[in-house]
């Protein structure tokens, strides 16, 4: 007969098993929950990613279409000073028109804001020169 000393080893590495065994069952539920959880997570980061992207492009559209919208404004402008000028100096050829110092200032006015803003749009594209 083995003694006694044997048998409750036994016992308490049944003992073990069945904690081993109770333990790793929360283990295992929360493991995989966490990995569920991981999951939801990387599946909404991805779709946030997918509506940024959305998003700017949407912002770009509008960016290029308002360029585009500026650039018939300074046209228009261009155009309405040439159109203004034309005006003043046929005007002025007018024998009869009797112009006074004033249609004289307001062309010169013209002529100096015309070269304000060429020299503005002049330095505004050099800063924007990519090397």
């Amino acid at each position: 007969m083995p003694p006694r000393f044997f048998a409750s080893w036994e016992g308490i590495v049944m003992d073990i098993t069945a904690i081993i065994i109770a333990a790793s069952i929360p283990s295992a539920i929360t493991g995989f929950l966490f990995w569920l959880l991981e999951h939801r997570i990387q599946k909404t980061e991805e779709e946030n990613k997918r509506e940024r992207e959305k998003r700017q492009k949407e912002i770009d559209k509008r960016e290029e279409q308002r360029r585009e919208y500026e650039t018939c404004q300074l046209n228009m402008i261009i155009a309405s000073m040439a159109l203004s000028k034309a005006t003043a100096k046929a005007v002025q050829r007018i024998p009869d028109a009797h112009c006074n110092g004033d249609m004289d200032a307001a062309l010169n006015y013209a002529e100096k804001i015309k070269n304000d803003q060429k020299t503005f749009l002049q330095r505004v594209a050099i800063e924007n020169i990519d090397f």
